[in-house]
């Protein structure tokens, strides 16, 4: 968190209460609506389509205000990153057209493709806020085109745009065509035309979250506004800190593991111990095991921003802004050199696999003190494939992040193939993929009967997706978990079914692993399987009717339900 300077403003609890509640509920609006620029505005389906991709509004002193409901791993740590670049470049020296740009990893970033761009906003000559986005852009150069599941260092990952603070008209896009940062970038990566349209988009959505603010400080003043930034922080650390205190003091420990390195069939185990005590949080992951030489590594602001989703979601009410105010009362800790908080220059591509097992490790602690506020193990992966394509000089790389079984609930069922919390990502429609890939189409997708865990309240259910590759040399790189360990039950419940991937050539089945970069040729049938959830309570407190309709749906076949609950209905 950034300290406050001692610019004066209005004190919010000096603020009317109607023109509080009006200009942070427009501050809120203002930062749907950049994701919704952002989203619209943005040329790769990986954006225009999954909406991986975030958006918040800041104070002028770089904390978070309000936020896009996108991709929580994104936006938990905002203000970290944003910190990052003040450290190089101090707010004093920011001007009108300026902005600063990285996504170092070890600065404050959490992989290379996440850049995080902010733009000051200014109003009759003061700064009054920051408009930040992120987008997960499609390339970034490395090893291998879309992604790089064997790179040595966080070098052969792409191109590391370190903390800089930069002009818009002057570096970016001048009066006669692309400023020196596009072309530096547009150099190093295979689909300029796609990935310079998605930094635009960005700079785009930052431009309308500023032209809010402007109109709030137009119509009430920017100290006023300012003061009902501070106000909002201050409302949702309130709520935070009085939802921590319901909860009986304790120390609470949980484990979870990564199934592998990519390298050796070892997992990876990371340790959790929560401590809670009155209105503060602590969660401290010494004990978990040390980083490793493959991609799977995770920068600390990812493990914070997996760390605070899970204690929101489990702890919180929906409802409370996701600001700075949120991160107050908690602390994170993890040793330097392990798996979640890894030293320079390990690489980090892959890091979404070990922030969900931060997310898992902190809801298996939690399980024992608040039981019915958790979910069991789910798909809980970034499970993403490139399939790329180099025709006539000109790449065509297609990423996507596939969705899988939630774990079930206390009192639900696990939602069916879906992104994860963490995530959150969309599918890509096929017709998109039709439009814009001309190396493979997809021939199948659905979702997976009989892939969930069972117990009174069922898993989700995974799902396939099956590609018929249309040309010879096309690059297919894939890193994702579950494949191994199967996503765990909770109080009884079964484990749900785990991930898989195969190629069928030639008649004959070619099992792909996790972490793996395979060469395609023409008339190869690629299949991706994700995991189910897990069963949360004892699968014979599960209903018959439920049963039945499970039956009805197409989700489970009768051989299943007998086998799982030793009825159909």
């Amino acid at each position: 968190m950034l300290e406050r300077s001692a610019t004066a403003t209005a004190p919010a609890d000096r603020l009317d209460p109607v023109d509080y509640a009006v200009i942070s509920q427009g501050v809120l609006a203002a930062a749907r609506e950049m994701g919704a620029k952002l989203i619209r505005s943005s040329y790769s389906t990986i954006i225009r389509e999954a909406a991986d991709a975030s958006a918040a509004l800041f104070d002028r002193h770089g904390n978070v205000v309000a936020q896009a409901e996108l991709i929580p791993m994104q936006l938990g740590t905002m203000s970290e990153i944003f910190k990052a670049c003040l450290d190089f470049h101090p707010v004093e020296l920011v001007r009108p057209g300026d902005f600063y740009i990285t996504n170092d990893p070890y600065s404050g970033g959490q992989h290379l493709q996440d850049v995080f761009i902010y733009s000051p906003v200014f109003h009759d000559g003061a700064l009054v806020a920051f408009a930040g986005t992120v987008a997960h852009h499609l390339d970034l150069g490395g090893g291998n085109p879309g992604l790089t599941t064997a790179a040595a260092d966080v070098h052969a990952e792409g191109l590391i745009l370190p903390p800089g603070l930069y002009t818009f008209d002057r570096d970016w896009e001048t009066a006669r065509g692309p400023g020196p940062l596009q072309r530096l970038i547009a150099a190093n990566i295979r689909v300029p035309d796609q990935t310079i349209g998605d930094f635009n988009a960005q700079f785009a959505a930052n431009a309308i979250g500023a032209q809010r603010i402007r109109q709030l400080c137009d119509k009430y003043g920017a100290a006023t506004v300012m003061a009902a930034m501070d106000g909002l922080i201050d409302y949702s650390e309130r709520r935070f800190r009085a939802a921590l205190a319901e909860i009986p003091d304790g120390e609470y420990v949980g484990e979870d593991a990564v199934d592998d390195d990519g390298l050796t069939d070892r997992p990876i185990r990371v340790r959790a111990r929560v401590r809670i005590s009155g209105d503060t949080i602590e969660v401290d992951y010494a004990g978990t095991d040390p980083q490793v030489t493959r991609n799977l590594n995770c920068p600390f602001a990812s493990t914070k921003s997996a760390t605070l989703t899970a204690i929101k979601a489990a702890l919180t009410s929906p409802d409370i802004p996701f600001n700075e105010g949120a991160k107050r009362p908690v602390t994170v800790r993890a040793p330097e050199g392990c798996l979640v908080n890894p030293s320079y220059p390990a690489p980090v591509r892959a890091r979404m696999e070990a922030a969900y097992r931060c997310f898992n490790a902190v809801l298996k602690a939690l399980s024992q003190v608040v039981p019915d506020r958790v979910i069991a193990g789910g798909n809980d992966t970034t499970h993403v494939t490139s399939i790329s394509h180099l025709n006539k000089g000109r790449y065509r790389v297609y990423l996507e992040i596939y969705g899988g079984g939630w774990g079930a609930s206390a009192r639900h069922d696990g939602a069916d193939g879906v992104d994860s919390a963490l995530s959150n990502c969309t599918n890509t429609p096929v017709e998109a993929t039709d439009m814009d890939f001309a190396h493979f189409r997809i021939v199948g997708y659905g979702l997976l009967p009989d892939s969930c865990g069972h117990g009174r309240q069922r898993g989700g259910l995974g799902l396939w997706r099956r590609f018929e590759v249309l040309a010879d040399d096309v690059n297919f790189a894939i890193y994702a978990d579950r494949f191994r360990l199967a996503p765990f039950g909770l109080f009884g419940g079964t484990d749900g079914q785990r991930a898989r991937c195969e190629v069928l050539r030639d008649g004959e089945v070619i099992e792909v692993r996790s972490k793996d970069t395979v060469m395609l040729r023409k008339g190869d049938i690629l299949t991706l399987y994700t995991a189910g959830g897990g069963g949360y309570g004892d699968p014979a407190e599960r209903s018959g009717a439920a049963i039945a309709e499970d039956i009805r749906q197409g989700h489970l076949t009768p051989a299943a339900a007998l086998a799982a609950y030793g009825r159909t209905g």
